[in-house]
This record gives structure tokens, C-alpha cells and sequence, in this order.
């Protein structure tokens, strides 16, 4: 789409203004493919865009193998052009050799892509209580100089990928060696400050030291922690469950839902 431009633009007047055409142009220009396609498709009438979907690509290794991805974000069509939403959502997907992923679909676009037999993942949110505990094991490291320092190869990889990201906040929790590397953004829940986990390396690490990280949450000022149910192995003792989200999708012939993550997508590149 070489009128990304006009794109944003289009996106920022009919998406609520909730960015600036600049910030769409940014985050939408997010790749991690050397080969990059496109940046999306788009619809016109007369000269003028009256809709379009953004993608963004990436590939990475998935149990060994090179995969993929194409991530469809941004999925807006003018109301007088919605006959043409499916054709537009067909023109992403045909693309072949990709795994395709929606991560913030509303309700109408969920609905099409499953039509298309894209599958959906486990929606439902744990909220645990960030507190102080007697069992504090384990350390923390949050500086970007002791993360980079602590982590080697493709973990090295993927903090580097994605530490340009204002909105994001790195944490290591673990050990020396034994890192749980987490992603999270600064949220709100029922109108108090909470972390809102995007990514964790290692459930099983992140289970053991979870005390230690609600502790050092806490120390910056959020009360909670939400992460959702399918990045545990096991619920803490003493969470909530939340539930009817619209559920985020992905379509692919080989991988299942643990091999999907939000790293390299809109839920890093755009501020969400």
C-alpha cells in the first residue's frame, strides 16, 4: 500500500481520532519481515479511499521453523462501502505461505473472519491483587541496562525488537539464567492503575516468582495485574476470572493456540 499516508489519514477520520495520522503512519510501518508485501489493502471510489485493512508481517522461528505471520489491524470501511468488507478481508488472507492474526477484532469483524475459519483463543482474563508476600523469591531486573545484560540470543532478540516502544515495560523475574522475560502496559481497572500482561516467556517461571513480581508492581503504583488465563499453567490462589471479551483470532493450518503470541503485531506496535 504505497498510500499509507492516506491511509492514516482515512484512519484517524474515521476511527474516533483516538491517534494522530502520524502515530498510525508509525505504527502500521512496523515490520519484522525483510521482504515485506505491503503495508495492507485498501478500497477506493473516484480517487478516494473508502476503506481499508493495515497488515503487519513478521517471521519468526515456531518450534524450530521459520513461520510467517500477517497481522490485519485497523479494519475500517465506510458505511455506503460495507458490502465490500468481505472481498477486502479476502484479499489479506489469500495471501499464501502466511499464518494470519487479528488481536483486536470488534464483534462484527470477528464474525467475518470466522466465517473465513479463523479460530479463536481463550478469552478470559485473571486479575490477581498486587500485594506484599512473605515468600519473595527470586529478583527482579527492569533497567534496560541489566535486561539487555541478563538476556542472550532470540530473548536478546525480542527485548531489542520491541524496546522502542514508549508504552511498553520490560521486567525480568527469575534468576540469573532463569529469566521470565514480561511485556506489560500501564492500564486501568475499575478506574484504578493496573499492569495489563502482553507477553511472558516462560509460564512456568512466571508462576514460581509471581509474588515477587505483584511486589514490584505494586511499588510503581499498580494495584493489580491482568493476564490472560491461557499464558498460566496453573490460576494463583487468589485471582478473578473475567470473561466476554471479543476473543482475538488466527488462522492457520499447522499451528495451534500455544504457538500464538502478540509479539510482533498490533498489540506491540500500536499503542492499544
Amino acid at each position: 500500500m504505497e498510500m499509507l499516508p492516506e491511509f492514516a489519514a482515512f484512519l484517524n477520520a474515521n476511527m474516533g481520532q483516538i491517534r494522530s495520522t502520524e502515530d498510525w503512519i508509525s505504527g502500521l510501518s512496523a515490520s519484522w519481515d525483510a521482504h515485506r508485501p505491503n503495508y495492507g489493502f485498501v478500497l477506493r471510489e473516484n480517487d478516494r479511499i473508502t476503506g481499508g485493512i493495515g497488515a503487519i508481517y513478521a517471521q519468526r522461528i515456531i518450534r524450530g521453523q521459520m513461520e510467517k505471520f500477517c497481522n490485519i489491524t485497523s479494519w475500517c470501511v465506510l458505511d455506503s462501502h460495507r458490502k465490500w468488507s468481505m472481498p477486502l478481508a479476502m484479499a489479506a488472507v489469500r495471501q499464501p505461505g502466511y499464518h494470519f492474526t487479528d488481536f483486536s477484532p470488534t464483534k462484527v469483524v470477528g464474525g467475518v473472519l470466522r466465517f473465513l475459519k479463523f479460530k479463536p483463543l481463550d478469552e478470559a482474563i485473571v486479575v490477581i491483587p498486587n500485594g506484599i508476600s512473605p515468600q519473595l523469591r527470586g529478583r527482579i531486573l527492569s533497567t534496560p541496562a541489566r535486561i539487555a545484560e541478563a538476556l542472550g540470543g532470540p530473548a536478546l532478540q525480542i527485548w531489542l525488537d520491541h524496546s522502542n516502544f514508549h508504552w511498553l515495560e520490560h521486567v525480568l523475574v527469575g534468576q540469573p539464567g532463569n529469566w521470565c522475560h514480561l511485556i506489560y502496559k500501564r492500564d486501568r481497572l475499575k478506574g484504578l492503575p493496573s499492569a495489563r500482561i502482553l507477553y511472558r516467556s516462560n509460564a512456568a517461571i512466571l508462576e514460581r516468582y509471581l509474588p515477587r513480581l505483584a511486589w514490584h508492581l505494586l511499588c510503581r503504583g499498580l494495584l493489580t495485574t491482568q493476564i490472560e488465563r491461557r499464558f498460566l499453567s496453573h490460576l494463583p490462589r487468589v485471582c478473578r476470572l473475567r470473561t466476554g471479551f471479543n476473543p482475538k483470532l488466527y488462522l492457520s493450518s499447522t499451528l495451534g493456540d500455544e504457538d500464538i503470541d502478540y509479539l510482533y503485531s498490533e498489540s506491540m506496535a500500536l499503542d492499544l
